[in-house]
């Protein structure tokens, strides 16, 4: 009676399990779908760990029929494989393997009050070892196999723990396919809390949600399904992982809060068949006090109901379940801040593009450099009349046809000139070194076809160095400047801004001029493009640090960049 008693509490709290997917459960009580949220016992913790709803990982004593008493499930525990198969340098003999399997599971049976118990084994040595293996660790891995093997046999299910980066490779990836067929393999992913909490909620959660779909993705990528899958995060106290001696306990249970919902992301997305947490036992050094509060956040992110973490964490702490999670409108893939890049804007772009990816980082870089120097609709008219006066004599209708034959609307159109625009104001900004004297007469003896005209020019414009009088360089100039005729005044409308410009003398090449008259111009022009190479450097460096502020369904950001896009409507290059 006691038993169906406990049987039903059970199954009241499967859905504790398995946040939005509850199962069925087996004759042990446990479910038979979905993902388990398995921890590593404590003794120090069994008030906080043991309860309905959990499971945990134990080994021997009294303390499994404890934790079954406070009614959590149990799974047997075993810190010793290398005792049981060896290690890759000292193989034992095969013929004794079936034997210690048998001893194991019959223990591992008790120790669980399960027939079929599940049992994870502490861990597989020389993951990373490349093919072709060693006679040694040959014998190694068939006694693994063989052990796995021999607990299926007898209706165990056998976790596989696995703490570094595994070799997949060659015959490896038909042994790890072999392991797959009779037992879980779950990837132990550690982080450093103090890293973590360092870089804040968004890239925080970012890091360990990458972190743990990496430690599965080798395995994924040879075929091992994902139902065949598990990850383990650790909690240990001291040490480069775990807790890293954070301070205060709130930025640990930060952290702690974190890694519970980036795995139950990671799982959601994957469908993985297990989430193990390690470290609540402390084996050496002093307690660590705040290991009970950080398991109640633990639990309590998974179920309210299984822990008050709130109240663990004590007054003042930070209880949001959405801060750095990817909880995104429908039809948005990032948000920057508090602006949008949608869907349906990136395959708009993607048309003119023909790279998803170049579109969606040149949404990216407008939307950071749109934060640094807003540019106005009446800038960007200004700009379109400008290039509709210089390229299409004024006419509208011309300019729309052309737009129409490269097969991009109005507002594609426009949105690029507003991001020259944007990018011209930003890279004046930017101070660079002086033009030397080689680079000057280096680029008049490289250039020397290229046209110069001297002009006057009201207001006083960059590519007359900032003054009203001077050579203009048909490198950076606008090409209006080289269409005037002599001797006659115009006003022009350029990306800067409109100017009256009068032309001097005749547009001649570089060459024929002395440089000690047109080096000025050449200085001008160097800064210039200067001025563009460390708008590059510049602007990547921005979108860079945006991306502490940026969430992107699945993690999916964009490559931080500068992209141009009027490379592909040439006739949209405007310059000066």
């Amino acid at each position: 009676m006691r038993k169906l008693l406990l049987l039903f509490v059970l199954c009241a709290f499967a859905a504790a399990l398995l946040p939005g997917r509850a199962g069925a459960v087996d004759a042990c009580g446990r479910p038979d779908r979905g993902t388990n949220w398995i921890d590593w016992g404590s003794t120090v913790l069994t008030d906080v760990l043991a309860r309905p709803g959990t499971m945990l990982a134990v080994s021997s004593g009294d303390y499994p029929d404890q934790v079954r008493q406070r009614g959590g499930l149990t799974v047997y525990g075993d810190l010793y494989l290398r005792l049981r198969v060896g290690l890759p340098t000292t193989p034992f003999d095969q013929a004794g393997i079936p034997e210690r399997a048998d001893r194991l599971f019959d223990y591992a049976s008790a120790q669980t009050s399960c027939a079929t118990p599940w049992i994870a084994l502490n861990e597989l040595s020389g993951a990373g070892l490349e093919t072709p293996w060693s006679a040694t660790n040959t014998q190694y891995r068939q006694n693994v196999l063989t052990f796995l093997q021999a607990l299926a046999a007898r209706g165990a299910r056998p976790f596989l723990l696995v703490n570094s980066a595994p070799y997949t490779g060659g015959e490896a990836a038909a042994w790890w396919q072999q392991v797959a067929e009779v037992a879980d393999i779950v990837r132990e992913t550690y982080f450093s809390a103090k890293r973590l909490h360092a870089q804040g909620p968004i890239v925080g959660n970012r890091t360990i949600r990458q972190g743990l779909r990496t430690a599965v993705g080798k395995f994924l990528a040879i075929g091992i399904p994902a139902s065949r899958l598990g990850v383990m995060l650790g909690f240990e106290t001291s040490g480069v992982s775990g807790r890293a001696n954070l301070q205060p306990a709130k930025a640990w249970f930060d952290v702690v809060k974190w890694q519970a919902l980036a795995a139950r992301q990671v799982a959601e997305e994957l469908r993985i068949s297990s989430i193990w947490s390690w470290g609540w036992a402390t084996y050496s050094g002093a307690q660590d006090p705040d290991k009970g509060a950080a398991a109640c956040v633990w639990l309590w992110v998974r179920a309210p109901s299984l822990c008050n973490g709130p109240a663990a964490a004590g007054a003042g702490w930070d209880a949001s379940l959405t801060k750095g999670q990817l909880l995104l409108p429908r039809g948005v893939q990032c948000t920057v801040g508090k602006q949008q890049i949608t869907d349906a804007a990136i395959s708009q772009l993607q048309s003119l593009t023909g790279d998803r990816e170049i579109a969606y980082s040149a949404l990216f870089a407008r939307k950071v450099e749109g934060r640094l120097a807003p540019v106005t609709w009446p800038q960007v008219l200004a700009v379109e009349r400008a290039l509709v006066e210089s390229r299409f004599g004024g006419s509208g209708q011309s300019y729309r046809a052309a737009l129409a034959r490269a097969h991009v609307s109005l507002p594609l159109a426009r949105g690029i000139l507003a991001d020259e625009l944007r990018r011209s104001q930003l890279a004046h900004k930017l101070r660079v070194p002086r033009p030397t004297a080689g680079a000057i007469r280096t680029f008049y003896e490289s250039y020397p076809d290229m046209l110069v005209r001297a002009v006057k020019a009201k207001p006083a414009p960059t590519w007359l160095s900032g003054k009203s009088e001077g050579f203009a360089v048909e490198a950076i100039a606008p090409t209006s400047v080289f269409g005037l005729a002599s001797r006659t005044t115009r006003t022009l409308r350029t990306m800067e801004g409109t100017f009256k410009v009068r032309a001097v003398g005749a547009a001649q090449p570089l060459g024929t001029m002395p440089l000690s008259i047109v080096a000025p111009a050449i200085r001008t022009v160097l800064k210039s493009f200067a001025q563009g190479d460390a708008f590059e450097r510049w602007t990547t460096k921005q979108q860079r640090a945006a991306l502490a502020a940026t969430t992107c369904r699945g993690d999916d950001a964009p490559v931080p960049g500068p992209v141009e896009l009027e490379t592909l409507v040439p006739f949209l290059a405007v310059s000066g």
